[in-house]
């Protein structure tokens, strides 16, 4: 018993002088724990690619996802996303223009109103902007503080604006 004992205590000796011979010779080579953890998942993942199951369920997806874009559901739904999809660009590309049209009218106003601000602010189109703004503002608060899932605004979140601490 003692002599396996010391055989064993032997290997693992020489089993530790193996190990640190490796990790001089992977440091030598500039091979990284990293690099060996890249290898063996790259093995694995291609393991899992061959694998019989792998296979056969890429198939059956491949088989149900062809007929699932054959279908005349499926086709009529991408239809009308598709036209739906056109019809918001075009909306919101006549909502651009008309921002742009109005802010081109404001923009006639001189420099030195513009700096001082109150002939644009008591402007028809200005007014008509802000309280858009506000409805919609309205309109997404009181729906955070009618909630009741827990997502309402902090206490005192709309009682004052951030402090502005920018250089310009």
């Amino acid at each position: 018993l003692s002599k396996v004992e010391e055989e064993i205590g032997t290997l693992r000796q020489v089993l530790a002088a193996k190990e640190r011979h490796c990790g001089e010779l992977k440091r030598k080579l500039g091979l990284t724990p990293l690099d060996g953890l890249k290898q063996n998942l790259s093995k694995s993942w291609h393991d899992v690619q061959v694998s019989n199951a792998y296979v056969k369920t890429s198939e059956k997806l491949g088989e149900w996802n062809e007929k699932v874009t054959q279908s005349d559901f499926y086709k009529k739904t991408q239809e009308t996303l598709s036209q739906a999809g056109q019809k918001t660009s075009a909306a919101l590309s006549n909502v651009g223009s008309v921002i742009s049209r109005k802010l081109g009218d404001m923009s006639s106003y001189s420099i030195r109103h513009s700096i001082s601000m109150p002939a644009m602010r008591n402007s028809a189109t200005f007014k008509s902007f802000e309280d858009r703004v506000g409805t919609i503002k309205n309109r997404v608060v009181g729906s955070r503080e009618n909630s009741t899932d827990g997502l309402s605004s902090p206490p005192g979140a709309g009682e004052k604006p951030p402090q502005d601490n920018a250089p310009f």
